[in-house]
């Protein structure tokens, strides 16, 4: 995936115009992209009343022995579904990299082994994801509703995810309180 048109690894951020509500100051990590489409995972909202540990629960694991966390609303896409965003000391077999310091798994072993405490060191959990159909998000990128930043492990795990919209706005330069919708003319 180094043809420059393909984004994964990085952070798409919603910009003031985004037209769809339920992507409002969203900060997407982009896990997968390539001509048959995109699969990315929103970082900035939390489930209410669900952390890691009633999520383990569910599946008859034991989280007891972990620090509960929130877990995310990864996306409108399936949102039962888990998936992982962690950091590369860890590879399952369904693990894909994402970025040069971080990778998405969406399987019981990763939450097994984050447990047990011999998963990745970094790690998030979502439910649901966010996707594109092949040349969407391509068609998007030249609207107002995205702004593409480089995807920082900092700002992955350690921003908390209601800080993380202005965090990565920040991150790349830009003052967040100054974006307004719209475009102007001269």
């Amino acid at each position: 995936m180094t043809d420059p048109r393909f984004y994964g690894g990085r952070f798409l951020l919603a910009l003031p115009g985004m037209e769809d509500e339920r992507f409002d100051h969203s900060v997407i990590a982009l896990c997968v992209h390539d001509e048959d489409g995109a699969l990315g995972i929103s970082l900035s909202e939390e489930v209410e009343g669900i952390g890691l540990r009633d999520l383990l629960q569910s599946f008859d694991i034991d989280g007891s022995a972990i620090p509960d966390q929130p877990v995310l609303k990864g996306g409108p896409v399936e949102p039962r579904r888990g998936f992982v965003l962690h950091s590369l000391d860890w590879a399952g077999q369904d693990m894909v990299q994402s970025g040069p310091n971080w990778g998405l798994s969406g399987s019981l072993d990763i939450l097994k082994a984050i447990a047990e405490g011999r998963g990745p060191s970094r790690y998030l959990v979502a439910l649901g994801y966010a996707g594109w159909a092949a040349g969407q998000l391509e068609q998007e990128m030249t609207g107002e509703s995205w702004f593409l930043a480089e995807g920082g492990v900092d700002l992955l795990f350690d921003t908390p995810a209601h800080r993380k919209w202005s965090a990565a706005y920040a991150a790349a330069g830009i003052d967040s309180a100054h974006l307004v919708s719209g475009g102007g003319s001269a």
